[in-house]
C-alpha cells in the first residue's frame, strides 16, 4: 500500500510541476485575463469558470485512468505543440486573446497526455467550458456592444409606446420629452449575456434530454438577454416618465439589473421544464439540472492508478522551449514610423478653405488614438462643404484600435440607406489605386454622403475584419501596428442629386490625397524611434 501511495505521489508531483510550469509560461496572459475579470462586470463571473470545471472533472474521476504508454499520449503532444505555436504567434503580434486561447489548447493537450484520448473524451465538455472565461477581443466587444445597444433601445421604445407614452428614438438616445435616456455600453446587455451564456451552457450539459434540446437551451441565452434587457430599458423609461430621472440612477438602477438577470435565469429553467414535459419526463424544477449519481462513485482503480510514462518529460521540455521562444519574441519593440503630426495639417487645399474642429475629452478617452485631425472645408461661393476626419494610431496593441464608422454611425441616430465599395483608379495613395466605402445615411429629413477607408501600412482597406488580419500579419512580419482611418462627409440637400455630392467628395479627394500621404506612413517607412515628428 505504501508503494502504491508513493508511486501515485511521484506521478502527480510530475504533472503538478508541469501545470505550474504552464502557468509560469502563460503568466502575463493569465494576469491580464484576471485583470479583466476584476475590471469588467461583463466578465466578473470568470473566477467561477475554472472552479466549476475542476469540480465537474473531479466528480468523474472514477472514469479517468492515466495513459499507460507514451504512444497513447502522442495526440496530446500534438495538441500541445499546436497550442504553443499559437502562443508564440500571439506573442509576436501581442494579441493577448490568442495567448489566452493558446493556454486552453495547451492545457487540453496536457490532459490528453496524462489520460489519453479516452480521458479527454470524458472531460471534453468541462474543458470546453473554460472558453467562457476568456474575454473577447476589444474590437469584437465594442461592435457587439454597439449593436446590442441599438436593438435594446428599439425594443425598449416599443415597450414604452405600448404603455401609451409618447417617445422618440434617435440612435441609442430615448427622448421622452422632459427627459432623455441614453443606452450606454453598460446597458447593452453584455453584463447579462456572458454570465447567462455560461450558465446556459452548464445547464445544457447537465440537462437530461436529446442534443437538440441542449443546443436550444444554450442558444436561447442571447435572445433571452436581449428581450429582458429591452424590457428593463422600457420599464426604466416608463418609471422616469412618471417619477423622474432618479428612477434610472443609483441603487434602484442596479437593483433592476440584478432583478432582470434573475428573471433570465428563471426563464431559462422554465424553458428546460417545458422541454422535459415535451419529452414526457415531467421533471420537477429541482431535478432539471442534476449531476448524475454514478459520477460520484469512486473506485479503487482509476484516478490514482497507473504509471508514469515518458510523455510528462516531453511536456516539460515543450513548455520550457515554448517559454524560451516567447521570451525571445518579447524583446521586440514596435517600429514607430516617422510622419508629420496632424497639428501641421493645412487648412487650405486647392481652392478649399478649412476650419479646424476638435473632439471632446470623452471621445478621446474612448478612441485612445495617437493623433487626429478634423477640418470643415468649403469652397468659396458654395453652401455645402466637406468634413474631413482622420484618426492615426502609432500602435494598435492593447485595445487601442481604429473604430469603424459603420458601427458608430447608427449610434448617433443615423440610418445607413445604402452601403458599398467604390474604386477610383484615377486616385492613388502610397502608389496604389484608391478603393473606399461609400454610404448614404439619413436622420429624419437630413441626408449625408460618407466616404471612408482604413489606411494601414501602405494598404487601403475597406473591410474592418481584414484590418485585423493584416494587423496580425504585419505585427509578425514587419513589427508594425500603426494605421489610420480616413473619413469624408458631405451633407446632401433635400433637392440635391446624390451624384452632385459624389462629385463634391471626389473633387476634394483630388486635392486631399497628395497632402495626406505625408501624415499617414506607407509600407516603406523611415523609423523614428518613439518620437512623433512634428514637421
Amino acid at each position: 500500500m505504501n508503494t502504491e501511495n508513493t508511486r501515485a505521489a511521484v506521478i502527480w508531483s510530475f504533472w503538478g510541476a508541469a501545470f505550474l510550469l504552464l502557468c509560469l509560461v502563460f503568466r502575463d496572459s493569465l494576469a491580464e485575463m484576471v485583470g479583466t475579470w476584476i475590471g469588467l462586470e461583463e466578465y466578473s463571473h470568470g473566477f467561477f469558470i475554472p472552479c466549476i470545471t475542476v469540480y465537474l472533472i473531479w466528480m468523474r474521476r472514477s472514469e479517468l485512468s492515466l495513459a499507460p504508454s507514451f504512444k497513447e499520449s502522442v495526440p496530446g503532444l500534438v495538441i500541445i505543440v499546436t497550442g504553443l505555436l499559437v502562443f508564440i504567434l500571439g506573442g509576436l503580434a501581442t494579441i493577448r486573446t490568442m495567448e489566452q486561447y493558446a493556454f486552453l489548447v495547451v492545457l487540453t493537450g496536457m490532459f490528453a497526455c496524462a489520460f489519453g484520448l479516452k480521458g479527454l473524451k470524458t472531460a471534453s465538455v468541462p474543458l470546453l467550458f473554460l472558453v467562457f472565461m476568456v474575454p473577447f477581443p476589444a474590437f469584437i466587444l465594442n461592435n457587439l456592444s454597439s449593436k446590442l445597444q441599438l436593438i435594446s433601445s428599439w425594443l425598449g421604445v416599443e415597450f414604452i409606446r405600448a404603455c401609451d407614452i409618447m417617445v422618440y428614438l434617435e440612435g441609442n438616445v430615448i427622448d421622452l420629452g422632459n427627459y432623455k435616456l441614453q443606452v450606454v455600453d453598460a446597458c447593452s446587455g453584455l453584463r447579462y449575456l456572458f454570465p447567462l451564456a455560461s450558465l446556459a451552457f452548464l445547464c445544457a450539459y447537465l440537462f437530461k434530454g436529446p442534443f437538440w434540446q441542449k443546443l436550444l437551451i444554450f442558444l436561447s441565452a442571447m435572445p433571452l438577454t436581449i428581450f429582458m434587457n429591452s424590457f428593463r430599458i422600457g420599464v426604466i423609461g416608463v418609471l422616469v416618465d412618471n417619477w423622474g430621472t432618479e428612477m434610472a440612477e443609483g441603487f434602484l438602477h442596479d437593483f433592476e439589473g440584478w432583478a432582470v438577470f434573475l428573471l433570465c435565469m428563471a426563464l431559462l429553467f422554465i424553458e428546460m421544464w417545458i422541454f422535459s414535459r415535451i419529452s414526457g419526463r415531467k421533471l420537477a424544477f429541482s431535478e432539471l439540472v442534476q449531476i448524475p449519481d454514478d459520477w460520484g462513485r469512486v473506485t479503487v482503480t482509476g484516478f490514482s492508478a497507473g504509471r508514469l510514462n515518458r510523455s510528462v518529460y516531453a511536456v516539460l521540455v515543450l513548455l520550457i522551449a515554448g517559454a524560451g521562444a516567447s521570451e525571445m519574441s518579447k524583446g521586440r519593440e514596435d517600429v514607430i514610423p516617422q510622419r508629420k503630426a496632424f497639428l501641421n495639417f493645412p487648412t487650405k487645399l486647392g481652392n478649399w478653405q478649412g476650419r479646424n474642429d476638435y473632439l471632446s475629452q470623452f471621445y478621446l478617452n474612448e478612441l485612445k488614438l495617437t493623433d487626429y485631425v478634423i477640418v470643415n472645408f468649403n469652397q468659396p461661393g458654395t453652401q455645402n462643404g466637406v468634413n474631413f476626419y482622420s484618426a492615426y494610431y502609432q500602435s494598435q496593441r492593447k485595445g487601442a484600435a481604429v473604430h469603424s464608422p459603420r458601427s458608430c454611425i447608427p449610434g448617433d441616430g443615423w440610418q445607413i440607406i445604402s452601403y458599398g465599395q467604390q474604386e477610383f483608379p484615377e486616385f492613388t495613395l502610397d502608389g496604389h489605386s484608391l478603393e473606399l466605402n461609400r454610404a448614404v445615411i439619413q436622420k429624419g429629413e437630413s441626408r449625408q454622403l460618407v466616404y471612408f477607408w482604413f489606411q494601414q501600412r501602405g494598404r487601403t482597406i475597406t473591410n474592418e475584419y481584414m484590418v485585423k488580419w493584416y494587423l496580425f500579419y504585419d505585427a509578425i512580419m514587419m513589427n508594425r501596428t500603426d494605421g489610420a482611418l480616413v473619413r469624408l462627409v458631405t451633407p446632401v440637400d433635400k433637392s440635391e442629386d446624390i451624384a452632385l455630392a459624389d462629385k463634391r467628395l471626389q473633387s476634394f479627394l483630388r486635392d486631399l490625397l497628395p497632402e495626406l500621404g505625408n501624415y499617414l506612413p506607407g509600407k516603406t517607412i523611415v523609423p523614428a524611434g518613439n518620437v512623433l515628428s512634428a514637421g
